[in-house]
């Protein structure tokens, strides 16, 4: 079954509210992962956790355990992008519920395919097994237990060994590539940052790039489920004590990488649903998060056009969630992480199916007339011209004291618009990654003080009231922030 020396992997816990999911996690390991006042308080899990589950045959797993309740989806997707196989948990009482089909969804989405049901609290009611094989299948374990008298923990560690000894390890090859869940200020070491390591290893003196920020950093210390190690390969969870970068500077959403990896607003993707052209979706890959208008492109291929950058490798899976009703439409692969805007085309279909299937794509091809939209789609697949590269160095510097619209060439903003460098952000032009930096700035504040101000991020960004006062009614505008009653700001989603 391998080992105790055998390559790590995680555990993403998922199901309904109050179906015991933490309870399990303890009653396995242990480890109580809701370490949040707030969650002990009021009873359910708010943020993720996570735990060491040793299985009986010695091999090792990081255990993510997400929130089950309907408001707190965004962190389950952001917990399950990095983990290898899950641990659905339902109650024998309640059978299948809605966040039990929700998770599996957003499971299906991000491709995780194996994993073992925990079917809890056999203490107080049969398990409803037909129901449970007609919601998930013949191949998929169920296990009876009780976290509350131990019944069947023994069979689900068992079956989750099973399940483990046919799954293969993360790359350890290749460039590191972990996605932020959590950053903190550790007394006597600094900045300490953790999230599960897709690829690659990482190891105590490492330089590596913080992204979107595009900064280096250097690796103080490592650990794993707080054992320090010299070097830990991929597949597990990881915190990691940089040097020379403070706490405020790095959030969740963040990456920590090699030199491959760049933050990009297009991304051609393979969807296993099909969504109309034009909707408005959010779009989930690792820990990040964007709103983006969808383009169909033809069958299952499709842009992503979004308003804040993600950091995504091809090949990587992602999540795609409507907006209003809040739902998981469905999820994919990605295809092309770095895309130019374009619309469909027989070349385009052809470059595509070639990208699925592995395989390099031909050079850059010329817009089909018999596409089904205008040349006006597919123009920016030409390079951009001086006067718009001009423009973009000078919005690169002007950072957050961008000119006015009506000072810089339309033509030369447009153009940069079409290629995700450029937002419009009122009556003022700025440059794509000053705004996203803007909004990791605001999140940031708001996760450490529970609100921002304008004087606040006045005073973060060093710039005048102007400028504050205009970032802050667009990221209000893409429903990052919601505005309360004395002008603070909190995050969507936070009770104000």
């Amino acid at each position: 079954m391998g080992g105790p020396g055998a390559a790590p992997l995680t555990l993403g816990t998922a199901g309904h509210i109050d179906h015991g999911k933490t309870a399990l996690v303890r009653a396995l390991t242990g480890v109580d992962t809701d370490r949040l006042e707030e969650e002990k308080r009021r009873g359910i899990s708010i943020a993720l956790g996570y735990a060491p589950l040793e299985l009986p045959s010695g091999r090792r797993l990081s255990v993510v355990d997400v929130p089950g309740h309907e408001r707190f989806v965004r962190t389950m997707v952001a917990g399950a992008t990095g983990i290898d196989l899950f641990l659905m948990v339902v109650a024998a009482d309640d059978g299948v519920m809605p966040q039990t089909r929700e998770h599996a969804a957003v499971l299906r989405g991000l491709g995780v395919r194996d994993g073992v049901v925990a079917v809890t609290k056999c203490d107080v009611a049969e398990p409803r097994r037909e129901e449970l094989r007609a919601f998930f299948g013949e191949d998929v374990p169920l296990v009876a237990c009780s976290s509350r008298t131990g019944a069947g923990l023994d069979a689900l560690r068992g079956a989750l060994d099973d399940v483990v000894a046919r799954l293969a390890s993360r790359p350890g090859a290749g460039e590191p590539v972990l996605h932020v869940d959590r950053a903190f200020s550790v007394h006597g070491a600094g900045t300490v940052v953790t999230g599960t390591l897709w690829s690659g290893t990482i190891g105590r003196g490492d330089t590596l790039r913080l992204l979107p920020a595009g900064r280096d950093v250097r690796v103080r210390g490592v650990q794993v489920h707080d054992e320090a190690r010299d070097r830990v390969p991929a597949g597990q969870r990881v915190a990691v004590n940089l040097a020379g970068v403070g706490v405020d500077e790095v959030a969740r959403g963040d990456v920590l990488a090699g030199t491959a990896l760049s933050p990009a607003h297009i991304l051609d993707v393979a969807l296993d649903t099909r969504i109309e052209h034009g909707t408005r979706v959010t779009v989930h890959h690792g820990t990040r998060e964007s709103p983006a208008r969808v383009a169909w492109l033809g069958g299952r291929f499709h842009q992503l056009r979004c308003e804040a950058p993600l950091i995504a490798a091809r090949g990587d899976r992602l999540v795609v969630r409507s907006i209003a009703p809040p739902d998981t439409l469905g999820g994919g692969i990605v295809l092309d992480p770095a895309a130019r805007k374009h619309g469909p085309s027989r070349d385009v279909l052809v470059r595509l199916e070639r990208l699925e299937r592995g395989e390099e794509p031909e050079p850059a091809h010329t817009p089909d007339a018999s596409s089904g939209h205008s040349t006006a789609d597919v123009a920016v697949e030409c390079p951009l011209d001086d006067g718009a590269l001009a423009l973009e160095a000078r919005l690169r510097a002007a950072g957050t004291h961008a000119p006015l619209l009506a000072d810089v060439d339309a033509a030369a903003f447009a153009a940069l618009r079409e290629h995700g460098r450029a937002e419009r952000v009122g009556r003022l032009a700025f440059h794509a990654e000053a705004v996203a930096e803007v909004e990791r700035r605001v999140r940031a504040i708001v996760a450490a003080e529970g609100q921002v101000t304008l004087a606040r991020l006045r005073d973060e960004l060093q710039t005048s009231r102007k400028f504050a006062q205009a970032l802050l009614e667009h990221l209000d505008a893409k429903r990052v922030t919601r505005r309360l009653p004395d002008d603070a700001r909190v995050l969507r989603g936070r009770a104000g």
